[in-house]
């Protein structure tokens, strides 16, 4: 095989391939690199790595040991902060490589176990979402011979203190059947359009600035080489709604949220690589979300707020799903990300 042959291998890798020289400057990142890191080839090149992620002072230890012995090291479950998406956790190989030139280089190879616990998740979730469906359509067809019956004993009874009672019957048999309409999801089949993402963003915001505080600033981070996604509108329109509106009730009505789009690249979206695809991020520095409910967040009737109903981001995944989309989180206190990726293209795989 060629060295070209050799490099595009390299490059389709799903693992993260860093190739540092003597100094640790990068000589080398393949594309799964640029996504995980977010940085580009050219960008990786100008910097020292050490730059690309600041205060990992364990792992350059582990990177002077490999060039001193030669031997190959590999670190299990290394927390890494990636300063413009914040913390992941990978597993790490370090090995010594030498060229015909005697030149020593360093290659890393990450495999990020986030995607892994995150496929995990999705698969379980889905597997939840039939149960809770099915259950909700047991429970929401009995609902309806209730709620008629109690109407047919008001008629017949005089006494109001009576009728009080039937009232409540009734009015609590229309919140669950509100609740099950919800945890059933949209009842109609996603109608497809060319969405602008830029002004479905801008739609929310204007819909949630009305609700909210003047202290609370939005800050709109916009690339616009996007194109438009084929996507269901109204179905995008909720979605992002419901994530600022979790951003809004995060911040106690102070802070900043932060409207971000990108493109990214060799994007993975349930087992399926998309040589490109839309990155949308909505970002807060409020409170965070607790981290015995990040494993569960997406699960319904899942809520950290007393008043809530644990169906926001329940229905979120959904309509991302439906719309061949991803929705993924990180949060600590002071800044949670949630995001949602939309290819732009087939599937390459």
């Amino acid at each position: 095989m060629t060295q070209t042959s050799y490099q595009n291998i390299v490059e389709n890798l799903a693992s993260a391939i860093v190739i540092l020289d003597e100094s640790f400057k990068v000589k080398f990142i393949n594309a799964a690199a640029e996504v995980l890191f977010d940085i580009s080839q050219r960008q990786a090149e100008l910097i020292p790595f050490q730059t690309i992620l600041p205060g990992e002072d364990n792992l350059f230890v582990s990177l002077t040991k490999v060039q001193q012995t030669g031997q190959e090291l590999i670190k299990r479950e290394v927390k890494l902060y990636i300063p413009s998406t914040g913390e992941i956790t990978v597993d790490c190989a370090i090995k010594l490589l030498e060229a015909n030139d005697q030149e020593q280089s360093i290659l890393l190879e990450f495999f990020q176990l986030d995607n892994k616990h995150r496929i995990s998740r999705d698969e379980s979730l889905h597997a939840q979402q039939q149960v809770v469906r099915g259950l909700a359509h047991e429970i929401k067809n009995p609902l309806g011979g209730l709620r008629g019956a109690a109407q047919l004993l008001e008629r017949q009874l005089e006494s109001d203190e009576l009728k009080e009672y039937t009232g409540i019957i009734i009015s609590e048999a229309d919140r669950l059947q509100n609740l099950m309409a919800s945890m059933l999801g949209p009842h109609q089949q996603s109608e497809k359009t060319q969405v602008n993402i830029h002004e479905v963003l801008q739609r929310v915001r204007q819909l949630v600035k009305v609700e909210v505080d003047e202290r609370l600033v939005f800050q709109a981070d916009y690339d616009p080489s996007i194109p438009e996604l084929e996507v269901d509108l109204d179905q995008l329109v909720q979605i992002f709604l419901n994530l600022v509106r979790n951003a809004v009730q995060a911040m106690n009505g102070v802070g900043k949220i932060i409207l971000k789009t990108r493109i990214k690249r060799h994007a993975k979206i349930d087992n399926h690589r998309y040589r490109v695809a839309a990155g949308i991020d909505i970002i807060d520095d409020g409170h965070g979300i607790p981290a015995s409910l990040q494993e569960s967040m997406f699960y319904p009737l899942v809520t950290g707020r007393p008043e809530g109903t644990g169906l926001g981001l329940y229905i979120c995944q959904s309509l991302v799903s439906r719309n061949q989309g991803a929705i993924s989180c990180i949060s600590q206190p002071g800044h949670t990300v949630f995001s949602v990726v939309f290819p732009l293209e087939r599937a390459s795989e």
